[in-house]
């Protein structure tokens, strides 16, 4: 991959490679201070961490171990660098599963076409502003990819390029009364590791019941852009030919969930600049007006406790895929050429 732009920021920069294991221990390195000084002390940290989860959180943790044991040694590395018990690194990870409603919302713009073009606004807790980091990992067995990092989280449930040419986005689903089996952040990281989108597809829809994901799915030399939601056993794919927006909740699948006042404002002032013509990525995922909550969130208190951390831009182009980072207050960019 080349950097075109390497500007200082807050938003942080990693490289690691080696075994799944090594991955998951420069990730617990990276973000070992954040977790400690900003993440363990949040009431969300809390009560995902309650001990009335540990049963629910080791079932899902064996899961982890029999269907994706190589998932599972990344989190064991993760677990050590972060200096945490691989239980609570695990119930951390397990968030989205253990409650119907979490602090991860963000919004997709998915803009099909000649030159396809994906852009996607990272919503999370205002607490990690300045902590999270963009990671290029190198396992030894599996494409290399660049992804948006949280501390303390698996890669994969945020947006990221892979060297096979995918380009996946995450938006949360606040679904309601699901019984997991699999860990939502464990399948997402499985997505990265797949060797094209037919693949990354048939592993979605194959998934066993879990909390629910937006994942909008593209392949550099393909035209196709998929908006596809997983969650509970279900599992719905649309096939893009016009402009859309995806404000995490459920569009396609009938599922019960709670949709935020911020999501549902955010999904129809999408939807409304759409129809108006707009097509400038950073006007869609910049705007604050319209009459209820706004798109790009920055307020300290904004009701779902989220923050838009940075933007993301995906241009797939015959040549590769053109990608570039900006963060909330910052006029510099991180912006490279693929592959990985």
């Amino acid at each position: 991959m080349t950097i075109l732009d390497d500007t200082p920021s807050r938003l942080g920069w990693l490289e690691a490679a080696g075994t799944h294991r090594e991955i998951g221990l420069a990730l617990g390195r990276q973000g070992r201070r954040a977790v400690h000084e900003r993440l363990m002390d949040t009431p969300l940290w809390q009560e995902v961490t309650a001990v009335r989860h540990v049963p629910l959180v080791r079932h899902l943790l064996a899961a982890t171990i029999e269907r994706f044991p190589w998932v599972a040694e990344e989190l064991a590395g993760l677990a050590e660098g972060l200096g945490l018990p691989l239980e609570t690194v695990a119930a951390w990870n397990c968030r989205g599963d253990l409650l119907a409603s979490v602090p991860d919302g963000c919004t997709t713009l998915l803009l099909p076409g000649r030159v396809p073009r994906i852009a996607h606004n990272e919503d999370g807790l205002p607490c990690l502003d300045g902590a999270c980091f963009l990671a290029r990992l190198r396992p030894s067995s599996q494409p290399a990819f660049l992804t948006f990092c949280y501390p303390g989280s698996l890669p994969g449930h945020t947006f990221s390029l892979t060297a096979a040419g995918l380009v996946i986005t995450i938006n949360n689903l606040r679904l309601a009364g699901i019984v997991p089996e699999l860990p939502r952040m464990v399948l997402s990281r499985a997505l990265l590791a797949q060797p094209d989108i037919a693949t990354a597809l048939a592993l979605l829809e194959a998934a066993p019941p879990g909390a629910g994901f937006h994942y909008t799915l593209a392949q550099a030399g393909h035209a196709e852009v998929l908006s596809v939601e997983v969650g509970g056993s279900g599992f719905s794919c649309r096939r893009l030919s016009a402009p859309a927006l995806h404000a995490n909740h459920c569009l396609d699948l009938d599922l019960p969930q709670v949709i935020t006042d911020s999501s549902r404002d955010r999904q129809r002032r999408g939807e409304t600049l759409i129809a108006a013509g707009e097509r400038d990525p950073m006007a869609v995922l910049g705007d604050t007006g319209g009459p209820g909550l706004p798109i790009y969130r920055r307020e300290p208190d904004d009701p779902d406790e989220e923050n838009t951390l940075a933007t993301v831009l995906f241009r797939l182009t015959p040549e590769g895929v053109a990608w570039r980072v900006t963060v909330p207050g910052e006029a510099g960019i991180r912006e490279g050429v693929g592959p990985v």
